[in-house]
């Protein structure tokens, strides 16, 4: 059977026609991923307690979060004051989290199997609890959820992890407390 070029013509676009459709219909603007942080001890731009300060038992809050997006391989945590009067201070830095993780517990001393940790601003690779000079400071709990398991020396810092991450963030959730002495 022969087709004229008109024919031909119109065979090609309608085939194009429907499978732009198609592409459409499935291939589509995906939502972004809505990754959830969380404390039982606070909520979201509420008082950090007492309990969980220089001034009280200086323990990590316990925190928990959900709907890391698919493709998750590791994920990392950034505890960040950037109210501090010399910049923004970091109260603890963790990376590689298993993605099976999904809380970290209230005074979390052992770490979960495979997670690092970086110094903080204190000079530790533990949780620094808040304790501001003056006024009241934010201290943002943000997790961030990768598609790749990070590797860095030992003597690696904030900046080299945020380098390491750049590329890799399929996701982050941010949960804020607040405190003033």
């Amino acid at each position: 059977m022969k087709m004229s070029f008109k024919n031909f013509f119109q065979y090609c676009y309608t085939v194009t026609l429907i499978s732009a459709t198609l592409c459409l219909l499935s291939c589509g603007k995906r939502e972004a991923p809505t990754m959830k942080i969380f404390s039982a001890a606070f909520s979201d731009q509420a008082s950090i307690p007492v309990k969980y300060t220089a001034q009280g038992e200086s323990l990590s809050p316990p925190l928990r979060w959900q709907d890391a997006p698919e493709g998750t391989r590791s994920l990392a945590l950034i505890c960040e004051d950037p109210d501090a009067p010399g910049g923004t201070y970091d109260h603890w830095l963790l990376y590689n989290i298993p993605v099976s993780v999904g809380v970290l517990a209230e005074g979390l001393k052992d770490l979960p199997h495979g997670t690092q940790s970086l110094l903080n601003s204190a000079g530790t690779k533990d949780y620094t609890p808040p304790n501001p000079p003056s006024g009241t400071h934010r201290y943002f709990f943000i997790l961030y959820a990768l598609d790749t398991v990070i590797q860095l020396p030992d003597t690696a810092t904030k900046a080299d992890l945020l380098k390491a991450m750049n590329g890799h963030i399929l996701a982050e959730a941010t949960l804020v407390g607040r405190y003033k002495r």
